[in-house]
C-alpha cells in the first residue's frame, strides 16, 4: 500500500532543512524536479522515483489536520509538506519517514503518521528499484492502464490534495477512468466524492471476506482487462444483471442503527451578468452565515484548505483562470462542520456557480430547518439564483464519506430562480401537484419560488413528491 507522509511544521521549511531530509537515502540517491520544480523526487539508479516531496503548503485555516488525518496541529498558520512513496518499494516508504522525520526534527514540527516517521537514520537503498513509470503517469497514479488511472491511498481521509487533482485532470485528459483504492478504514472527503466522475471511476475498498467492493454501491469488485469491474452473480440474466454486496457494506449500518447525526445538505447553481467589478463566492458566504451565524473559516484550490475566507481572493483566482474554470473546496470551523466545493465556469449565459455544500449535526444539536428559507431569500434576491435543491440525510457530523450504505438524503425544499419562473409559460409554476403551494421570495413583481418539500429521513416518499414536482414544472405529466 503507497504511503502518504506528512510533516507538520511551524516554521517553513528551509533549503538546508530539505536538503537534510533528501539525504536520508545518502548522498549518492539521485534528485530531480518536474512541474516546475513544485515536486521534488528521489529517483533510483535508473533515475524511477522512489519518493516524491510537494513544495510546502502554508495552511491558515485551524482544523484540517485534524479533519484530514486525525492529528493534532500546530497552531496556524503551519507548513505542510508531503511525501509519497512509491507503490510497492519498502524502502521507499522508510525513505518517505526518514525525509518528513528529519525535516520535522530540524525546522520544528511533528510527522505524520508517527509510526511512518520515527528514525532519522540513513535508508540503505543499494540496489533498490521502482517499476518503470508509463509516460503519462502522474506522482499520484500507482497503475496507468488503457482503461483506468488507479490510485492507491493509505490515510483516514482520501483529501482532493494537489497529487490527487493532478491525477483526475491526467486522467481526463487521457479519456480515462480514475479509481481510487483504499483500505476498509478510510473515508473519502466530500470534495473527492462530488468529484468522482462516473463509470468506470469508482471507490474501491479493500475486503477480507470479498476481495474488493466499491465504496459507494456496495458491489462486490475483481480486477479483470486492466480495471476493476463489478462481479457477476451466478443468478444473473441478460434482463437481471445481478451483482452482489459485500457483507460489509451491508452489515455496518446494521450494526451502528441510526446514531442520532446529521447533515444538511444544499446544492445549488447561480448565473452572474458578466461584470469586471463581479464579486464571486458572495452566495457561498450568505447561506454560509444563515445556516451557521458566520462566514466560513477558509478555503482554497485543493485539500487542505489553506487561505482564510476572503471574497476578494477567491474571486482574484477565478479571474486569473479565466477561461478556464476554477475549482474550490471551502471549509468551516471545527466547532460547525460544514464543507463545500464550488465550480465557476464562464459560459455564454454569464458566470456561472455551481456549489454543493453540507453541514453536519450531532445526535444533541438540532438541524436548523428555520434558517433555510433565509438561506433561498439571500440566494433568490441577491445572488442570481437558478435553482436550489436542500436535503436531510441520516450521515456523519464530520461529512466524511465511509465505504458502507448511509441512504439517500430526502428533498426538503426545491427553489426556482426569479428568470427560470418568468421564462415558464402560464402559471405553471405556481400550480404545482404538492399539497402546499409555493412560497414567494423576493420583489414580488418577479419572485423566486420556493416549494417545501417532507425532508423526514426516516420517510423516502419525499422523493417522490420531489419527481412529481419536476415532471410538473418541465411540463410533464
Amino acid at each position: 500500500m503507497t504511503k502518504d507522509v506528512i510533516a507538520l511544521t511551524k516554521k517553513m521549511p528551509d533549503p538546508l532543512s530539505v536538503l537534510a531530509g533528501l539525504l536520508s537515502g545518502g548522498p549518492d540517491r539521485l534528485v530531480g524536479t518536474e512541474g516546475d520544480g513544485a515536486v521534488v523526487r528521489l529517483h533510483d539508479e535508473q533515475g524511477r522515483p522512489l519518493v516524491s516531496v510537494e513544495a510546502p503548503l502554508l495552511v491558515q485555516v485551524p482544523g484540517e489536520a485534524e479533519r484530514l488525518l486525525g492529528a493534532t496541529e500546530p497552531e496556524v498558520p503551519y507548513w505542510w509538506t508531503e511525501a509519497r512513496a512509491t507503490t510497492g518499494v519498502a524502502e521507499a516508504e522508510a525513505l518517505a519517514g526518514t525525509f518528513a522525520a528529519r525535516l520535522a526534527t530540524l525546522v520544528g514540527g511533528t510527522a505524520w503518521p508517527p509510526e511512518a516517521a520515527d528514525s532519522l537514520a540513513v535508508v540503505k537503498t543499494d540496489g533498490v528499484s521502482a517499476a518503470p513509470v508509463p509516460a503519462a503517469a502522474q506522482p499520484a497514479v500507482d497503475v496507468l492502464t488503457d482503461k483506468v488511472a488507479v490510485v492507491i491511498q493509505d490515510r483516514p481521509v482520501v483529501a482532493m490534495t494537489a497529487w490527487l487533482q493532478d491525477a483526475f485532470r491526467a486522467a481526463a485528459n487521457a479519456e480515462l477512468g480514475l479509481q481510487i483504492v483504499t483500505p476498509a478504514g478510510t473515508r473519502l472527503s466530500p470534495a473527492v466524492r462530488n468529484s468522482l466522475p462516473g463509470w468506470p471511476s469508482r471507490w474501491v475498498v479493500q475486503d477480507e471476506r470479498d476481495g474488493y467492493y466499491d465504496g459507494l454501491s456496495g458491489a462486490v469488485l475483481t480486477w479483470a482487462n486492466g480495471l476493476f469491474v463489478t462481479v457477476e452473480s451466478p443468478d444473473a440474466t441478460r434482463e437481471d444483471p445481478r451483482t452482489p454486496v459485500a457483507a460489509s457494506f451491508k452489515e455496518a449500518p446494521l450494526e451502528a442503527g441510526d446514531t442520532g447525526e446529521r447533515q444538511l445538505a444544499i446544492s445549488f447553481r447561480t448565473v452572474h451578468p458578466a461584470d469586471d467589478r463581479l464579486v464571486l463566492g458572495g452566495a457561498v458566504e450568505a447561506v454560509w452565515r444563515e445556516i451557521t451565524g458566520e462566514p466560513p473559516a477558509g478555503w482554497g484550490t485543493e485539500e487542505p484548505a489553506n487561505l482564510p475566507w476572503s471574497l476578494r481572493q477567491l474571486t482574484d483566482v477565478a479571474y486569473e483562470r479565466t477561461p478556464e474554470p476554477t475549482w474550490l473546496v471551502v471549509v468551516g470551523s471545527p466547532e460547525r462542520p460544514g464543507l463545500a466545493t464550488v465550480r465557476i465556469t464562464r459560459t455564454k449565459a454569464g458566470v456561472e456557480e455551481d456549489v454543493t455544500m453540507a453541514f453536519g449535526y450531532g445526535p444533541a444539536e438540532e438541524v436548523p430547518h428555520d434558517a433555510v428559507p433565509a438561506a433561498a431569500e439571500a440566494l433568490a434576491t441577491r445572488h442570481d439564483l437558478q435553482s436550489m435543491l436542500v436535503q436531510i440525510r441520516r450521515a456523519r457530523r464530520d461529512l466524511s464519506v465511509p465505504p458502507r450504505f448511509e441512504g439517500p438524503g430526502v428533498p426538503y425544499a426545491f427553489v426556482l430562480g426569479a428568470e427560470e419562473v418568468r421564462e415558464m409559460p402560464g402559471d405553471r409554476a405556481r400550480r404545482t401537484p404538492l399539497a402546499e403551494r409555493p412560497r414567494e421570495l423576493g420583489p414580488k413583481t418577479r419572485p423566486a419560488l420556493y416549494y417545501p418539500l417532507p425532508g423526514d429521513p426516516s420517510d423516502l416518499s419525499g422523493w417522490q413528491d420531489f419527481e412529481r414536482l419536476m415532471r410538473h414544472l418541465k411540463g410533464g405529466s
